[in-house]
């Protein structure tokens, strides 16, 4: 059981992917304990975490994710924008984005084409991927025209400066196995040296 004390489960959205792998291995190298990473959906974390996942630490991509958990400590820790990749919307024939139904990229990205009238026209073009990276490689590999994606995960991207507010919440489950290990790692990821990290890859640090 000694390995198993040392071990902070975290489950954090796809879009975070790069900078808590590497946030990750700069703890490792600091600490005695590993982090175990599991990426994807924020909705599907969710889902997951109340089916019984063993995780001690969630990184959500918004608040309403987060609400679903049952959680001990909960911070904001970053915020995001949106951001387009690819051809203008209006002129393409199809647009990646993450389920406008469950997935946070995918939410925002729905709520900002609302609230600019473009909906109606924008919904029948629509190619749902199940998370925000799923968008953007979409776009690369030519499958679609254009995507709407989070201003982290692409820097080729226009960055859309109407975006709606993007909020990162981090929290320590209640009921994690390893609620002292969770705590430190949540410190550790609102220290200035991993927001320095969230910087470089284009985060906004709470």
């Amino acid at each position: 059981m000694p390995v198993r004390a040392a071990e902070v489960h975290v489950s954090a959205a796809a879009s975070l992917s790069d900078a808590v792998s590497e946030l990750a291995k700069v703890y490792e190298s600091k600490s005695r304990e590993t982090i175990v990473l599991n990426f994807g959906a924020s909705s599907t974390l969710a889902t997951q975490i109340l089916n019984g996942a063993p995780v001690d630490v969630f990184l959500s991509a918004d608040e309403a994710q987060m609400n679903r958990v049952p959680t001990l400590v909960r911070v904001p820790l970053l915020s995001n924008r949106l951001a387009i990749v690819g051809k203008p919307l209006l002129k393409a024939r199809r647009i990646a984005i993450a389920n406008p139904e469950a997935v946070p990229a995918g939410v925002y990205a729905k709520q900002w084409l609302q609230r600019r009238g473009l909906w109606a026209a924008i919904a029948p073009k629509l190619i749902p991927t199940e998370n925000v990276r799923g968008a953007l490689a979409a776009v690369l590999a030519g499958n679609a025209d254009s995507a709407i994606v989070y201003a982290t995960d692409s820097r080729i991207g226009e960055v859309i400066m109407d975006s709606p507010t993007i909020i990162y919440p981090a929290a320590v489950l209640r009921g994690a196995e390893n609620v002292a290990g969770a705590r430190r790692f949540l410190e550790f990821l609102q220290s200035r040296d991993a927001g320095a990290i969230f910087r470089r890859y284009g985060f906004l640090v709470k």
